[in-house]
């Protein structure tokens, strides 16, 4: 039977660990929505319908905190043949760059 200083250590390990997949896990799902409205807003068809996470940092924001950057790519078509890539980058769930289709509207992304 593990000793209790162990017992806990790893829960903590355990809880860390969920921290940060939820984290994740809810990055990813604000990069679907965000590249889901630039391509609806441009008029564009978004492929796959999913973004995919290429990169990932410690960045400082503008109030000088440390926060996870992660960026990501996405897929959309114009003319339904043909392929573009999207790209943009969250820290925390600010959108700080963006590379995509061009709004036809002039609305800016949430």
């Amino acid at each position: 039977m593990p000793d209790f200083p162990t017992m806990i250590f790893a829960m903590l390990a355990a809880f860390a660990a969920f921290l940060w997949w939820s984290a994740a896990r809810g990055a990813a799902e604000r990069a679907g929505q965000l590249g889901r409205q630039a391509c609806e807003r441009a008029g564009v068809q978004w492929l796959d319908q999913s973004v995919h996470a290429y990169a990932m940092r410690l960045r400082r924001d503008d109030s000088g905190r440390l926060r996870v950057e992660r960026s990501f790519r996405f897929e959309y078509s114009e003319d339904g043949i043909e392929r573009h890539v999207g790209q943009l980058v969250l820290r925390g769930e600010r959108l700080v760059a963006f590379s995509g289709p061009t709004r036809r509207d002039a609305a800016a992304l949430d």
